[in-house]
């Protein structure tokens, strides 16, 4: 018995010290429930018990929270095309008979030019319900009767009014033939309004050497203005070029049209020879004589010294013996070809149809170079702040078309010989006279892969001459000084490989320095003495200039004359061919215009406004636009070897 109590009490002592041990263990502060306690505990949320609705699996997953993760590469949003905002729009029932059968007659493409033209009326008549524009209760509106009337008066713009069949209302009675003649009347302005801004044709086909970006017509910004114009006319008009030398010369097709002779067109009658001599000379030629001339008018026939001195400077322009006397021979001169009145209209029409190929934007301050005039002049809020005579491309290798923006200068340019030159032209000369080229200047040296480099160092006899004006292009040509300045006296000046002489650079440099930077110190003086350093510096320009290249054998002068030039190469005949034929490519704008290739940036560093010689890349240069068929265009034969990456190639 004894023995049994004394196990109870051991038993007993046992669990004591246990149930001890693990209260002192639990009395003992945790680590991490003493970092626990520190954390403030959220507040409790009124929550409501959950329904049996909350438990149901729902089909459609939940919508993203803001925390979840965007996609790595989301595209970017892009604007919808016409032809995705047609097929995004709601289905729209119309309930009006002639509706409806618009509705229908979308559905096909009967009517307009383009699917781009398509797209963009479908969109502008779902919009609308499909509710006609041009015709109300059942006949014309007033704006399709403005829109008609002005369509008859086009031929003032250049364009033929029979290109644009306007629909009978009167004849159209029934649902289909209102909804038709409303399609119809939409078609036909769009397709007149292409025409105005971008022209009839397109600039590729019948110019191979043209870079025109223009300003494509937007078929829907088009319908916009048609559907709020409060004056339909005046909107239509707008389509056309705004630059004051297209409207000069629109005037003067009215003139032309109305029977009214332009001074340009002023022949001088034949007759005796007209030489000052001791005693007055009358002619009846005289006012004639002056006017042709641009001499203030006076009131009497006398062939004086002022005349004959205006008579002998255009005989010597016209390499004629500058005598001052009025021979024949100047009077054939004076009156050039004999064109007669139709073919005058014709070749202002060609004129007027190439201003629309140009941006209708030319910029507030721009450079103007007309190829058969051989001039360029420089604008500044359409006015003409400097002009100076010009060389450009010989008719078998003639200066392109194109509009692209100037943006530096180069001081002393190193020229290297562009390889088709190269191998054209010098080669052929070293095989007769290895001493020839060095004569003039220019070094030759042998690249690894056996092509050859010919190069001519800054200098008086630099075939660029001291000065080159960049505006990197995909025909690689440019504007630049020359050492040949006897050119300049000649009356026709096409002599170079297609890029453009200019008579007085250090003034041209003056000129787009002052338009171009913000400095305002680069004056002549202070150009001369750059060039004087012998240094090849870039002057960089912070706000590139537009130049564009144009070729223009009518258009008037600054006294308001109009003015006719020789179609140097041939491309009045070709365009005037073109816009009389009837399988001729219109412009459309689902047919690209003539573009850059690629629109390539100087890597040139600049210091204080110019760039020491070092960099080796150069906007311009043969690395920037690639290499091939651009040098056989210009100067024909075999496809000239790749450009050496690093080095300027440029076209003189």
């Amino acid at each position: 018995m004894a023995k049994l109590r004394l196990d109870y009490l051991l038993i007993s002592t046992a669990i004591t010290v246990a149930l001890s041990t693990v209260s002192a263990v639990r009395a003992a502060p945790n680590a991490f429930d003493v970092i626990a306690a520190a954390i403030p505990l959220p507040e409790t949320a009124d929550v409501k018990p959950l329904t049996p609705a909350d438990v149901v699996q729902k089909r459609t997953p939940p919508a993203p929270s803001a925390a979840t993760a965007a996609p790595a590469a989301a595209p970017a949003a892009t604007e919808a095309t016409p032809e995705q905002k047609a097929q995004d729009t709601a289905v729209v029932v119309p309930t009006d008979p002639v509706a409806a059968k618009i509705k229908d007659l979308l559905a096909s493409n009967r009517f307009f030019a383009s699917r781009k033209e398509r797209a963009a009326a479908e969109a502008f008549y779902s919009a609308r319900i499909y509710a006609p524009l041009w015709e109300t209760a059942g006949a014309a509106n007033d704006r399709a009767k403005a829109a008609i009337a002005y369509l008859g008066t086009v031929d003032s713009e250049g364009l033929d009014p029979a290109e644009y069949a306007v629909p009978n209302f009167k004849n159209a009675t029934s649902p289909d033939q209102l909804a038709e003649a409303d399609l119809r009347m939409t078609a036909t302005l769009l397709t007149y309004a292409r025409h105005a801004q971008n022209g009839r044709i397109n600039p590729s086909r019948v110019v191979p050497e043209v870079a025109y970006t223009g300003d494509p017509l937007d078929p829907a910004d088009a319908l916009a203005k048609l559907s709020d114009s409060k004056d339909i006319a005046a909107t239509l008009a707008d389509f056309n070029p705004s630059n004051p030398h297209y409207r000069a010369l629109k005037a003067k097709l009215v003139e032309l049209r109305g029977g009214k002779n332009g001074a340009g067109a002023i022949r001088i009658p034949s007759g005796p020879v007209l030489k000052l001599g001791k005693s007055e000379l009358h002619d009846a030629r005289v006012p004639a004589l002056r006017e042709k001339l641009g001499l203030a008018a006076k009131n009497d026939e006398v062939y004086d010294r002022a005349l004959a001195d205006a008579v002998a400077a255009f005989q010597k322009e016209h390499e004629l013996r500058g005598n001052g006397e009025l021979t024949t021979a100047t009077v054939d001169a004076l009156n050039g070809p004999r064109r007669d009145h139709v073919h005058e209209v014709d070749i202002i029409i060609a004129n007027m149809e190439r201003w629309r190929w140009l941006s209708h934007d030319l910029g507030k301050a721009y450079s103007m170079l007309n190829i058969p005039d051989y001039t360029l002049q420089v604008y500044k809020d359409q006015a003409v702040i400097w002009k100076t005579r010009v060389v450009v491309g010989k008719p078998s290798k003639p200066t392109p078309l194109l509009t692209e923006t100037m943006k530096f200068i180069t001081i002393n340019p190193t020229w290297n010989v562009p390889p088709s030159i190269v191998y054209h032209e010098y080669l052929p000369v070293m095989a007769q006279d290895p001493t020839a080229l060095a004569r003039y200047g220019l070094h030759v040296s042998y690249n690894r892969d056996g092509s050859v480099h010919i190069s001519q160092p800054p200098g008086d006899r630099n075939a660029l001459g001291r000065i080159r004006f960049n505006f990197p292009n995909k025909f690689l040509v440019y504007q630049h000084d020359t050492p040949d300045k006897n050119l300049f006296a000649l009356a026709k000046r096409a002599f170079s490989h297609g890029c453009q002489r200019v008579q007085d650079p250090v003034k041209y440099a003056e000129v787009m320095t002052s338009l171009g930077t913000t400095d305002t110190s680069y004056t002549q003086d202070r150009i001369r003495h750059m060039i004087a350093s012998g240094a090849e510096t870039d002057i960089k320009f912070t706000t590139p200039i537009p130049v564009h290249i144009t070729y223009q054998t009518a258009f008037v002068d600054d006294a308001g004359k109009l003015q006719f030039r020789e179609d140097v190469y041939g491309r009045d005949a070709t365009l005037i061919a073109a816009l009389k034929s009837s399988e001729r490519a219109p412009a459309r704008e689902d047919v690209p215009m003539a573009r850059q290739d690629q629109q390539p940036t100087s890597t040139a560093s600049s210091s204080s406004g110019g760039r020491q010689r070092g960099s080796s890349r150069v906007a311009g240069g043969p690395q920037a636009y690639g290499n091939g068929g651009l040098f056989q265009m210009f100067f024909s034969g075999a496809r000239p070897p790749a450009a050496i990456p690093g080095r300027r190639a440029y076209y003189r």
